[in-house]
């Protein structure tokens, strides 16, 4: 499958344009947390409505983007945090879309589209290779990817989800379907921090998502891991490799 790809290199870098720090206080929900910036409390957006309870601790350190939009209630977004004995982890759920958008650019397709429509999801990226068969005639290569974002580490390991995902196992169904109609099927983890080249399904949380991963695989699902340089206020992908390479 690396063979599909003109290389597996980096990306641009996606950056966020104004940010602060601040330190964790608590997370009333899944949407909100109160974090302390300049000395005073205040109410930010969380950008990841996963559970991250070994990364948002009382008192760890985060970074914040200032919201565009100065009427918005909340005005800073939550965008990454020191865990503690690790380091800096981009936490915000939509930055692996962005950044894999980027990176595809940049691998040879010659169509791209997010947000593609297949059986009953959508599924993140749809993308076409041309290429000339043995006749002489023009062939399309077609493509789809799902994209998740990985920022739980144990011991050294990255790990999906972090918490009980249908969702998911829905996508890692339509990829296994979609995989004996002709597709190259890709499942990609962007691991979120520096320092891990690996993701497993976290079977302890959600065993189902470990056997759905199980299926995609025999059916001949790649698993693809893209490796990330992360600073506090930019996040881009510097390589990548399949499982099994």
């Amino acid at each position: 499958m690396m063979s599909d790809m003109e290389h597996v290199g980096g990306g641009d870098w996606m950056v966020y344009q104004n940010i602060v720090a601040g330190r964790f206080v608590d997370r009333p929900n899944r949407f909100i947390a109160h974090v302390e910036i300049n000395g005073v409390v205040e109410t930010v957006h969380v950008k990841n409505t996963g559970r991250c309870r070994e990364l948002l601790l009382p008192g760890v350190r985060v970074i914040l983007e200032v919201a565009a939009n100065p009427d918005r209630k909340t005005k800073y977004d939550l965008i990454a945090v020191y865990k503690q004995g690790f380091g800096l982890i981009n936490m915000d759920s939509q930055a692996p879309n962005k950044v894999v958008a980027e990176w595809l650019a940049g691998q040879g397709y010659d169509v791209i589209k997010p947000e593609y429509k297949y059986g009953s999801s959508r599924i993140d990226f749809y993308m076409e290779k041309f290429r000339m068969d043995d006749g002489g005639q023009e062939v399309s290569e077609r493509y789809l990817m799902e994209v998740k974002g990985c920022t739980l580490e144990i011991d050294g390991i990255g790990y999906f989800p972090d918490a009980p995902t249908e969702r998911g196992i829905k996508h890692l169904k339509e990829l296994t379907g979609a995989a004996g109609q002709g597709y190259h099927c890709i499942m990609a983890y962007v691991i979120q921090m520096e320092g891990i080249n690996e993701v497993r399904p976290n079977i302890t949380t959600h065993p189902a998502y470990g056997k759905a991963v199980e299926e995609a695989l025999a059916a001949g699902v790649k698993v693809l891991f893209l490796c990330t340089a992360v600073r506090e206020n930019e996040l881009r992908i510097v390589s990548g490799r399949y499982l099994g390479e």
